[in-house]
Order: C-alpha cells, then structure tokens, then sequence
C-alpha cells in the first residue's frame, strides 16, 4: 500500500557530492518522521539523519557538516544531500518513513529498497 522509492544514488568520486532523493506512495494521509539510514558490509544499519515534518533535523556526528537532509511535505519526498562525501560513506542507504494511512491508524514505518553510493579515492 505504501511504497518508498529511492534514487540518485551511484559512483561519486572521494570529496565530491551527490543527492539522493526518495518519494512515499500510496495511502497517505500524514507523514510524520522521514529519514535516511545506512549498511556498509559487515556492519549493522546505521542512521545518517532524520527529519521532522516541521523540518527539525537530527544526523549522525559522522555526517555532520557534511550532508544535509530536507523534504518536501507536498511531494511527500525526502532528500539526502551528501557533500564531501569520504570513502567511509560508501554503503547502501536506505530512507524511511512514519506514515499514517487515514485519520483512524496508526503511524506505521516503512522502508525503501536501498540504494548503493560506491566511493572512489
């Protein structure tokens, strides 16, 4: 019913920046905490960021100063804009959200598929 697609991610070269961005689908009336996660191998996920629906955000001390998460309540889209990105960034991310179908449920979180941003020296 709820369906999150992630996009943009892909090869970026040590130091440089790339977007990635992801949009919720299907029965939506509310989307409350969005957010973007991380697996590199062998580790465990990992947040990167999150983002309230009134724009208060929280990142990870890795990624601070360095990528910025925003969203678009209209198009029910969040982003990931990663500069400066290091070798260590290379994982697969992941965006999630908390969506409420109707006035009636409850908020449920639901995940995207994953993307992969590789990291060249």
């Amino acid at each position: 019913q709820v369906e999150l697609v992630e996009s943009g991610g892909g090869l970026v070269q040590a130091g440089g920046s790339l977007r990635l961005s992801c949009k919720v689908t299907g029965t939506i009336k509310r989307i409350d905490v969005m957010g973007w996660y991380r697996q590199a191998p062998g580790n465990q996920r990992e947040l990167v960021g999150s983002i309230s629906r009134g724009d208060l955000t929280n990142y990870a001390d890795s990624v601070k100063g360095r990528f910025t998460i925003s969203r678009d309540n209209a198009k029910n889209s969040v982003y990931l804009q990663m500069n400066s990105v290091e070798p260590e960034d290379a994982a697969v991310y992941y965006c999630n959200a908390d969506v409420r179908a109707d006035l009636y449920s409850d908020y449920i979180t639901y995940w995207g598929q994953g993307i992969q941003v590789t990291v060249s020296a």
